[in-house]
């Protein structure tokens, strides 16, 4: 049986500097615990920079949320959605955000058109990438 279904997110930013400082706010909160500023593989551009942040797993494979920067980067309406275990997570994480200026903050609340007891926090990062913090606390039941 797998343990994780994701390995990893890799999302374009327009400034790496002030994206580092955006995140640093609040992902260690999330488990996002290890930071590393790397160069890219030989594989890749050479004029690439990864940063990324890991959840704990020193010695083994762990998730990490990475971005690399794109001058020319536009968001879309893709939207990456971070578990939290308890409403007071996503509180205490929207407040971080807020803190880390955040743009197009919506929450947290109940969102009853979603599933039952869903609570989000819905935000932009600086570059306009649609994120959000949410709690489920009741199991999605396909049908």
């Amino acid at each position: 049986m797998k343990t994780r279904c994701f390995d990893h997110i890799d999302l374009r930013v327009k400034d790496l500097d002030v994206a580092r400082k955006f995140y640093g706010k609040f992902l260690p909160q999330l488990g996002f615990v290890h930071e590393r500023h790397e160069a890219p593989p030989p594989e890749h551009d050479a004029t690439e920079v990864f940063h990324t942040f890991y959840s704990a797993g020193a010695d083994k494979p762990s998730e990490f949320f990475g971005f690399t920067e794109d001058k020319n980067h536009r968001p879309n309406g893709t939207r990456i959605a971070f578990w939290a275990d308890t409403r007071d997570e996503v509180d205490r994480v929207a407040r971080l955000v807020r803190e880390a200026g955040g743009k197009a903050l919506e929450g947290p609340e109940v969102c009853v058109d979603y599933s039952p007891g869903y609570y989000a926090f819905f935000f932009e990062d600086p570059d306009g990438n649609k994120l959000e913090i949410c709690c489920r606390e009741s199991p999605v039941i396909a049908g």
